[in-house]
C-alpha cells in the first residue's frame, strides 16, 4: 500500500513538471504549418552568412518563418547570433558576452563582407522584406546567467520586439528563460527547446540534468505553448507533453531527413539547407 501511494505521488509530481500550458488556439495560428529558416536562408558555404542581414532578408522574400537567436553583447547590446562563442563565425575569441558591441560588430561573419547585426536592425530589415513573417526567436542562456540577468534579456527582447508588425513566439533550452517570459509576456506564445539526452551527455552535461532537460521536466516553470524538440525519436516525457497539448516544432531539418514525414508529424519545422514549401498544412 504505501509502495502504490508513493508510486502515485511520484507519477503526480511527473506529470505536474511535464505538463505543458493550455491550448492557444488563437496565438498558435500564424505559426502553424509553416517552414522556418533557421538562422535565415543561407547555403552550407555561408554565402551569405547564417544569421546576417542579406540571410535574413533572403528568408523573408521566399516567403519563410524565421527561426534566429539573440543575446546580449558585454555593454548589453541586444545581437542575433547562434554560438555562445566568437571562434566559429568570426576571427574573433571567447564568449560573445564578454565582447563589446563596438568589437564585435566589426568582425566579420565566416570571412565575408557581412558583420554581426543587432537585432533592432534585424527587424527593420525582415518587415521591409516581408512584414508579415512570423518569427521564432530564441533567447541564447547559460548556467552561470543570474535571474537578474535573465529578466534584462528578456525584457529587452520583448521591448524590441514591440515595433514588429509581424507575429512573433519565443523560445528557449532554458526551463527559467520561458517562465520569465510567462511571467513578463503572458500573452505571447513560447516555447520549450529540448534535446536528447545522448545529445546533453555528449556536450558534458551531468546525468541528472540531462534527463531532466531532455525530459522536459522544467516545463511547470513556462507551462510552455509548444515543444520544440531534435531530429532523434521523442522520448517518453516530450510525447506526453503533445499529447496533452504543446504544439510539436521540430529542430532542425536537412535535406538529408525524410522532411515529408517531419511535415506530417510536425506543426512547424525549422529548417537549413533545402528548399521546402512555404507552408504545408
Amino acid at each position: 500500500m504505501i509502495l502504490l501511494v508513493i508510486l502515485l505521488i511520484l507519477a503526480a509530481l511527473v506529470l505536474f513538471a511535464v505538463w505543458p500550458g493550455a491550448r492557444r488556439e488563437e496565438l498558435r495560428a500564424p505559426f502553424y504549418g509553416r517552414n522556418y529558416a533557421h538562422r535565415g536562408y543561407f547555403g552550407k558555404d555561408q554565402r551569405p552568412p547564417e544569421n546576417s542581414l542579406p540571410a535574413f532578408a533572403a528568408a523573408a522574400r521566399h516567403g519563410y518563418g524565421i527561426e534566429l537567436d539573440v543575446q546580449f553583447t558585454s555593454d548589453r547590446r541586444l545581437v542575433v547570433f547562434h554560438d555562445d562563442t566568437l571562434d566559429r563565425m568570426t576571427s574573433g575569441k571567447g564568449f560573445v558576452h564578454d565582447a563589446a558591441w563596438a568589437d564585435f560588430s566589426a568582425m566579420p561573419l565566416a570571412g565575408s563582407e557581412e558583420h554581426p547585426p543587432l537585432f533592432a536592425d534585424m527587424l527593420r530589415t525582415v518587415a521591409e522584406a516581408n512584414p508579415a513573417t512570423p518569427l521564432i526567436v530564441e533567447i541564447k542562456s547559460r548556467n552561470e546567467y543570474s535571474k537578474t540577468y535573465l529578466e534584462e534579456l528578456c525584457r529587452a527582447t520583448l521591448a524590441e520586439l514591440k515595433v514588429y508588425p509581424g507575429p512573433y513566439c519565443i523560445e528557449s533550452f532554458d526551463p527559467r528563460v520561458v517562465g520569465i517570459i510567462r511571467r513578463q509576456a503572458p500573452g505571447v506564445l513560447r516555447g520549450q527547446l529540448s534535446d536528447s539526452y545522448r545529445s546533453y551527455r555528449h556536450d558534458g552535461t551531468k546525468i541528472i540534468p540531462a534527463y531532466a532537460l531532455s525530459h522536459c521536466f522544467g516545463n511547470f516553470l513556462g507551462r510552455p505553448d509548444f515543444i520544440a524538440w531534435c531530429p532523434d525519436k521523442r522520448n517518453w516525457a516530450v510525447r506526453l507533453a503533445i499529447a496533452a497539448g504543446a504544439m510539436p516544432v521540430m529542430w532542425t531539418a536537412l535535406p538529408e531527413h525524410d522532411t515529408q514525414k517531419l511535415e506530417t508529424d510536425n506543426d512547424a519545422v525549422i529548417f537549413q539547407w533545402y528548399e521546402p514549401k512555404e507552408q504545408y498544412k
